[in-house]
């Protein structure tokens, strides 16, 4: 059907506002803070960040001014670009061009996720393994592939590459091992295969992570990576900022990259089988990359001696709700290791009113734990903020206030 008019219109104006805020003098001074903040040997401010998508649902769809379904999801994009600069005031950078992608895909076995929704955020998945000793024949090798966008970067190109440049961006790859396990079998019995046969366990940890490896090197070899060290999205609300890889260097290797891996499937078995059974193979994927960024939900302070110090070229490690975050600041003061903090969403939302004092209790410990240690507070997990985007701006205010009076 194409774009109408009135969706080109309102599609060219969001694109020449984006175009405007990502030259401004605001702008250009965060980017200068983030740049200072990924640069080895050097101490910038906190930074702060709000990761919008769980909860867009709560913002976007008042501004939505586009009729059409194609001009809709360009118009969700460009919105995206902009409301955390424009409404909550946080440390997100408005970006100076429209990224277009190609798609890297891999299946895990090549077997197909299937999942059981409950008509919410909860879902299950359907196994395929019960047991290691009985179901091994399940596993197939592992498919992966990838696609190019052209259509997308022309019709950019079409509706406001005048206006606002359309280009590739740079990447970074994810692996997740434990995580495509739990898809495809119970993580009780996960556990149980962990203790009753770890042989076993350990040979599909390995076949898997040996299959991601051959999917990167394929990515590596195609000569569609392009390097990110930059305001790209790395994982966990964070960006790729860091002097130690180039930026935007096309026909990359992994070596250029950032690869982000965490497990936190593994928060119920204990460091000691955590590091005889899931780490090795972890880490041999962490070893192609130029710099690696670990952890989600997972407490990873239990990890953090047996493991994850031995990660060489480690860039940043979340700090979960779950976490020591004194013992971590103490491993990480001094290094030029993101102290990526995580705090409880709880504080945002749940409920109407925003518990003020709450708020600067949780990120005034955070501010005392990371002293001297590169900070970066990422707000994620929210699926409801029960207000207007006025709550979302002054819990931004509330953890900057309190990084400030705590964190030097």
């Amino acid at each position: 059907m194409g774009i109408s008019i009135s969706d080109r219109e309102r599609l060219r104006a969001l694109a020449g506002q984006q175009a405007q805020l990502a030259v401004s003098p605001a702008m250009r001074t965060l980017y200068k803070e983030w740049v200072t903040h990924g640069q080895s040997g050097t101490l910038g401010r906190p930074m702060v960040r709000i990761e919008l998508w769980t909860f867009e649902q709560d913002i976007l769809p008042p501004l939505y001014q586009c009729t059409g379904e194609e001009a809709r999801a360009i118009e969700r994009r460009l919105l995206s670009n902009i409301v955390n600069h424009t409404l909550f005031g946080d440390d997100t950078l408005v970006p100076d061009h429209y990224g277009v992608y190609g798609h890297g895909w891999f299946k895990p076995f090549g077997l197909t996720v299937k999942r059981q929704e409950t008509g919410g955020v909860g879902h299950h998945f359907v196994s395929y393994l019960y047991d290691l000793e009985k179901d091994m024949h399940v596993l197939n090798e592992s498919e992966y592939g990838w696609r190019d966008n052209p259509d997308e970067a022309d019709l950019a190109h079409d509706l406001f590459g005048d206006l606002l440049p359309v280009r590739p961006s740079g990447m970074t790859l994810g692996s997740s091992p434990m995580q495509d396990l739990v898809h495809i079998m119970d993580m009780e019995d996960l556990y149980m295969a962990m203790f009753d046969t770890p042989d076993l366990f350990v040979q599909v940890l390995e076949r898997l992570t040996d299959d991601y490896a051959e999917y990167f090197r394929f990515l590596q070899n195609k000569g569609v990576l392009v390097s990110a060290a930059r305001g790209q999205h790395l994982a966990q609300g964070s960006y790729c900022f860091t002097d130690r890889l180039p930026d935007l260097k096309e026909n990359a290797r992994l070596t250029d990259l950032w690869l982000y891996m965490d497990s936190q499937e593994t928060s119920g078995v204990s460091p000691e089988m955590y590091a005889q059974l899931v780490f090795p193979s972890y880490e041999k994927l962490m070893a192609l990359f130029g710099r690696v960024s670990y952890g989600c939900c997972e407490a990873v302070h239990a990890l953090w001696e047996p493991c994850l110090k031995r990660i060489t070229n480690l860039g940043k490690v979340s700090i979960s709700p779950w976490c020591d975050e004194p013992m971590m600041g103490d491993a990480l003061r001094g290094s030029d290791i993101v102290f990526l903090r995580k705090p409880t969403p709880n504080l945002l939302g749940v409920g109407e009113p925003l518990p003020e004092e709450e708020v600067t209790r949780h990120l005034s410990a955070t501010g005392m734990a990371a002293r001297g240690c590169k900070l970066e507070v990422s707000q994620r997990d929210v699926y409801r903020i029960n207000g207007t985007p006025d709550k979302v701006r002054r819990y931004v205010t509330l953890i900057r206030q309190a990084l400030a009076d705590t964190w030097h």
